[in-house]
């Protein structure tokens, strides 16, 4: 199939997509408005799968070097595991329970899962249609070849018959299914065979079917050696290896057939906070559980006879929308180890220097505590280096001047330069308090570790709140300068994570301002104690604060245009789902205030709707490093109130987690609306949202120049 004809058809695939959604009907008449009419709201489940989309059609961007397309590919997998663990079954959760909740789209569970579905089988099929049509043939035209079993030549096949004796021989265990072997509890999203024999086993018994788990410590692709290949790259899959050598792993009967499978399970934690009594034994506890939930999703190969199909449904407790049949390797995510394994740089994005700031670059005349008592300093990661919040703290680990350090921590290794510092700080008799947030989300085991590891340390380690996320980005370095104690505060939106700081675009603030210092202690202050709300003065915080000042702000630019006056918002973050800020979102479009919303995924608003949204615009970007920066711009009639913030506009993080945001001011709150503007102005990278919920990808129009925000962020920040 050529190319141009699958990308016709990915078009179609998304017209199909966008149809499926609700859509609204626009009246000619549109006063009175109720603005809680589920008819002006997007489901969020399906607008989170909007969002994958937008991930997958990356992979046709031929602007994208090639593995990073496949990058996106594979993501899309990635993205929609996820999905399913936890979103998916969320919603059969509430059916199975009879407990089903709706939101202010009004859809219920039942018909949400049915547009699941709809989206989800168009978008898999074209998945796979991409890799077979398009990926693996330009790799192979580029010299990376997936050798599949027809084409082993009898030295490729000689080494692999060795490779599986000496590797995975010795650590695989296949199970034939009896009365004494029941059918093994699988792992979730691992990759498993079931498999068809013929003839009696040792003992005489005559089984029929077996399942042969593949061991997670075994890599899914492995690397021929050069001297049995042609030029280039060459690799196979273990699951082909598997499937050739199937009989050695059960001598004396005949393989009819081999087919993959992969389970994917419920991987939420639920707890009982009036039960608990120790969140960290809990959690333990819990974690086991994670990777034997409920089923919600059966992945087979298209090429499985009907009846073995048949038989994992029922063993799963799955119904027929719950399979979906690939042309292809069902662990997708596994691939991304191809770009280690032929390490092509030719291939990928270019490689890049992230710029720091000349007041912060560690040399031996330079005090970071001196450049941030002279100025403020705002970093944009990962244009500009993660370095200096990270050498700030270790700089204080070994001054002696410094005698307190409190952290928050949300995703981070615990093998980190972050954590190397809080250890050292702590074993240097400093006070260290770190307040770990341990239910971030499939981060649980290594934040129990990273817990562990602090306070055998002598570390303070505490968990937060029970019943609300610690999402907060804070850090605070007390220092004794003089007669007097200096606070110096780092702030972000995004986490203390040195990894992710190169892939996700973040903001890091560092001051020492005395007020700000005020609050941040203030914040510490009620995540390890107990007490009244405290008053702050320049920061807001949820659950307390965050929410009412972002209703407040919008109301005033409402009540600004309804004067006569200039209201102008824009808004960046990852999601925007709570009815109340989109209400009054709605309200202030009415009083004609002008709003632009940066949403990289789910938005329940509908924009462009005549009398209720027609001035407000929404867009989403998708490029080479993940969106995550949260910016909040009020106008103000030209005298704008600039804010970043680790809250997303959504109900969990306004309402149920701690969150801070902050105000940036004078030359930062300048600097961050240029930025702003480079989104705002992106025709290359940005997909815009239609009030039906489908989202088109904008193009430089005629006689226009195309223009990237992330492109421009490089030329302006690395090197």
């Amino acid at each position: 199939m050529s190319e141009e004809l699958l990308q016709n058809q990915a078009a179609q695939a998304l017209v199909e997509s966008r149809e499926i959604l609700p859509t609204v009907d626009h009246p000619v008449e549109v006063e009175p408005v109720d603005l809680k009419a589920p008819e002006l709201y997007i489901n969020r489940e399906l607008s989170h799968l909007q969002f994958n989309v937008r991930v997958l059609e990356q992979a046709l961007d031929e602007r994208h070097p090639l593995l990073e397309r496949l990058m996106f590919l594979l993501i899309f997998s990635s993205n929609l595991d996820e999905f399913f663990e936890i979103r998916v079954a969320e919603q059969l959760r509430q059916l199975k329970y009879g407990r089903e909740t709706v939101g202010p789209d009004a859809m219920y569970p039942k018909k949400v899962l049915e547009k699941i579905r709809e989206i989800c089988q168009i978008n898999v099929d074209r998945q796979y249609r991409i890799l077979n049509e398009i990926m693996f043939p330009e790799m192979e035209q580029r010299g990376i070849h997936f050798k599949r079993r027809s084409v082993w030549t009898p030295e490729q096949k000689e080494w692999i018959k060795n490779y599986f004796e000496e590797k995975i021989v010795p650590v695989i265990s296949p199970i034939g299914l009896d009365p004494a072997h029941p059918f093994p509890k699988l792992v979730n999203k691992s990759l498993n065979f079931i498999v068809q024999l013929d003839g009696k086993d040792a003992f005489g018994r005559e089984t029929g079917l077996a399942i042969i788990p593949a061991p997670r410590s075994l890599p899914r692709l492995i690397r021929l050696p050069d001297e049995l290949c042609e030029e280039g790259d060459n690799l196979i899959f273990l699951s082909s290896m598997i499937h050739e050598c199937a009989d050695e792993l059960f001598p004396g009967m005949s393989v009819l057939g081999c087919y993959q499978f992969r389970i994917t399970r419920n991987a939420d934690l639920t707890f009982d906070f009036e039960e608990m009594d120790d969140l960290a034994r809990t959690l333990r506890g819990e974690l086991h559980s994670r990777k034997y939930g409920d089923a919600v999703r059966l992945e087979v190969d298209n090429r499985t006879p009907e009846e073995l199909v048949e038989f994992l449904k029922q063993e799963f407790n799955l119904d027929e929308e719950q399979v979906y049949k690939v042309d292809g390797p069902v662990n997708l995510t596994r691939l991304m180890a191809v770009r280690d394994l032929v390490g092509r740089q030719d291939l990928r994005w270019p490689p890049f220097s992230p710029g720091v700031p000349g007041k912060l670059k560690k040399e031996k005349d330079v005090d970071a505590f001196q450049a941030l008592k002279a100025n403020d300093q705002l970093l944009m990661h990962p244009f500009q280096s993660f370095t200096p919040v990270v050498d700030l703290l270790m700089k204080a680990a070994k001054d002696p001047d410094v005698i307190a350090i409190k952290q928050t921590l949300y995703r981070t290794g615990d093998k980190s330069d972050i954590v190397n510092a809080l250890v050292e700080a702590a074993r240097s008799g400093k006070e260290v308090t770190v307040v770990i947030e341990l239910r971030a989300r499939f981060d649980e085991e290594s934040n129990l570790h990273l817990a562990s590891r602090l306070q055998e340390a002598g570390c303070l380690v505490v968990y937060g709140v029970v019943g609300y996320k610690t999402h907060a980005k804070a850090m605070l370095i007390v220092r004794r300068e003089g007669t007097k104690l200096v606070r110096y505060c780092h702030l972000g939106t995004g986490n203390y994570h040195s990894g992710t700081a190169r892939l996700y675009t973040d903001y890091s603030y560092l001051t020492s301002d005395d007020e700000i210092g005020e609050d941040v202690h203030k914040v510490f202050q009620q995540l390890t104690g107990m007490g009244k709300i405290q008053r702050l003065k320049k920061l807001y915080n949820a659950p307390f604060t965050l929410h009412a000042k972002m209703i407040e702000l919008i109301q005033r630019e409402a009540k600004l245009a309804a004067s006569g006056k200039v209201g102008h918002i824009i808004v960046k973050v990852n999601g925007l789902t709570e009815p109340k800020m989109i209400r009054a979102l709605y309200e202030a479009s009415q009083a004609g205030v002008k709003i632009e919303l940066i949403i990289r995924g789910m938005c329940r608003l509908r924009p462009g709707l005549p009398g209720i949204s027609e001035n407000i615009t929404v867009r989403s970007i998708i490029g080479r490093f993940l969106e995550h920066t949260r910016v909040y711009y009020f106008g103000n009639n030209g005298k704008p109130d600039v804010f970043c913030a680790s809250a997303d506009w959504m109900e969990r993080n306004m309402l149920n987690r701690v969150e801070t945001g902050f105000p940036l001011t004078g030359k930062l709150g300048e600097r961050v609306k240029k930025e702003l503007d480079y989104y705002l102005a992106d025709n290359t990278q940005s997909w815009e949202l239609k009030a039906d919920g489908s989202y088109t990808l904008l193009t430089a129009a005629e006689g226009e120049e195309p223009f990237s925000a992330q492109q421009q962020l490089l030329q302006d920040f690395a090197s």
